[in-house]
């Protein structure tokens, strides 16, 4: 039977709405249950507290319980493996952060490929840290410190919290851009590191903001710069490292992922729901202390975030030859 003209073009205009109408349908039924968010790193960390506090503004919003899961071990691969291999149905997403794009090169061999099997939802904050001395190092500026150091190759111990954390690797970005021979000294954990540097047992420590800001406010540590190019609201008499070392830039970021394959209609309905949350003024403050800037924007944003901290942080892995232990 040959139909109407008409009534051929409204049949085909149908057919061609049908798929979009399922895909706004399946936004809009999701979630159906609790979301896991998976988080690499310990509870009470800046990495824990953003996503409980992410978790409960999209809880709030989407009306179902986003559940904070910490996966810990091999600098926050045994979480994204988790995530890689959950069915791609938005139920279960990702803290991506900086140790993503650093794992790419740092480690060997990965049972996954985090910029092919994780899809980027959107980028949620993004936080300096800052370079920290102890007392008794002769140097109240950048430059006298690199002078400093210059004249005492290989003597002046830089902590850290472990091999390719963020606290390293901002360490090693000064290295290699200052042209600086500091002596690593790794800990289990940015705290002990912390610990040391109070003690004088190492000399400098690029530390995250939360862990420090008592030892700066009782004077115990100096601070010298922070490590984004524009300054910290949290300590703003503070300068920007750039400011002294041209090209210098550490943040730790912090950004939400989900499964490959995820429908684009959930990945949508999350970067939406999520930017709706990052600009709740009473959601910032909550953020306040770990003095960083909201991020938001799209997933491409956060996938160009990941793409350009990967190329960085693999120039700076070879150059200093880290491993992960």
């Amino acid at each position: 039977m040959k139909l109407p003209r008409r009534q051929f073009l409204h049949l085909a205009a149908s057919a061609v709405a049908l798929p979009a109408l399922a895909r706004r349908a399946s936004a809009q039924a999701y979630p159906s249950r609790s979301v896991r968010l998976i988080v690499g790193f310990n509870a009470g960390g800046g990495s824990d507290i953003v996503a409980r506090l992410t978790g409960q503004g999209l809880a709030e919003r989407l009306g179902k319980p986003f559940v904070v899961e910490n996966r810990t071990g091999a600098g926050s691969n045994i979480a994204t493996e988790t995530v890689v291999n959950a069915p791609a149905d938005g139920h279960t997403l990702l803290l991506t952060t900086t140790a993503n794009a650093v794992n790419a090169t740092l480690y060997d061999k990965l049972g996954f490929d985090f910029a092919r099997d994780i899809m980027p939802v959107v980028g949620l904050l993004r936080a300096p840290n800052v370079m920290l001395v102890h007392p008794s190092v002769p140097a109240k500026t950048v430059p006298e410190f690199i002078a400093y150091a210059r004249a005492n190759p290989a003597k002046v111990n830089m902590g850290s919290g472990g091999n390719g954390g963020p606290v390293h690797m901002a360490g090693e970005l000064f290295k290699m851009l200052a042209e600086v021979n500091l002596a690593h000294v790794p800990y289990r954990g940015e705290s002990a590191a912390l610990t040391d540097l109070l003690g004088g047992q190492v000399q400098v420590v690029f530390a995250s903001i939360p862990s420090s800001i008592g030892y700066i406010a009782a004077g115990q540590l100096r601070p010298l710069a922070v490590t984004t190019t524009t300054r910290s609201a949290t300590l703003p008499d503070i300068p920007p490292l750039v400011d002294f070392v041209p090209g210098y830039e550490m943040s730790t970021w912090y950004g939400l992922g989900a499964p490959k394959n995820t429908p684009a209609a959930i990945i949508e309905r999350l970067n939406i729901e999520t930017n709706t949350v990052l600009a709740d003024p009473a959601f910032k403050a909550k953020l306040a202390d770990l003095g960083g800037a909201m991020l938001g924007g799209s997933p491409s944003d956060l996938g160009s975030l990941i793409s350009e901290e990967t190329e960085k942080w693999a120039k700076v892995v070879r150059f200093a030859k880290i491993t992960p232990i």
